[in-house]
């Protein structure tokens, strides 16, 4: 599955109560959806919680919820961003795509956009993506190159010259809220 796009992925799965669902947004470089799926509700039965045990969360994230959203979205993106470290390495293995888990950070500003700076996690980076406001924690996938993070800081920096990075996550929170109460 390789890419030639220039266009953000955005995954969140998310749920309550054993419940998970998920949905995929995928963006332009201006925020505006190229294309936009979801997952309908899981809700396993009890036996099937035993049956997993403590893998069962893993499981459904993984295997039902992950693998069928990268198979139906089109056009792929060139970079996947998703908020959940659990799914950050099995979404780089299944989509061969770059991965990042991008969230806010407390860190003042850094030099200017497009610098990056490590932190003391494996893996992970401070982004200063725009010229406003505080860095973003970047996240990648254990073993990811320090080429490929320079990469993908380019690339988030460039995005950010037309769109607040992390805005489609809240479009995503809204989606599933609507999406709950049965409002599609």
């Amino acid at each position: 599955m390789a890419s030639q796009n220039n266009l953000l992925g955005y995954i969140v799965i998310q749920g309550g109560e054993g419940q998970l669902r998920g949905i995929v947004l995928v963006t332009d470089p201006r925020g505006i959806p190229a294309d936009f799926r979801y997952t309908d509700l899981i809700r396993p039965k009890k036996l099937e919680r035993i049956l997993y045990g403590d893998a069962f969360d893993t499981y459904v994230k993984q295997e039902l919820i992950l693998e069928s959203l990268l198979e139906a979205v089109n056009p792929e993106p060139s970079l996947w961003i998703c908020n959940d470290s659990e799914i950050l390495s099995p979404l780089r293995e299944l989509s061969k795509v770059k991965t990042v888990l991008l969230e806010e950070s407390p860190h003042v500003p850094l030099d200017a956009p497009g610098s990056i700076e490590n932190l003391s996690e494996p893996g992970a980076y401070l982004l200063q993506a725009d010229p406003h406001g505080n860095p973003l924690r970047a996240e990648f996938p254990e073993g990811v190159r320090s080429d490929e993070v320079q990469q993908v800081g380019a690339m988030l920096t460039e995005f950010a010259e037309t769109m607040t990075l992390l805005e489609p996550f809240t479009r995503i929170q809204r989606l599933m809220s609507a999406l709950a109460a049965g409002n599609q």
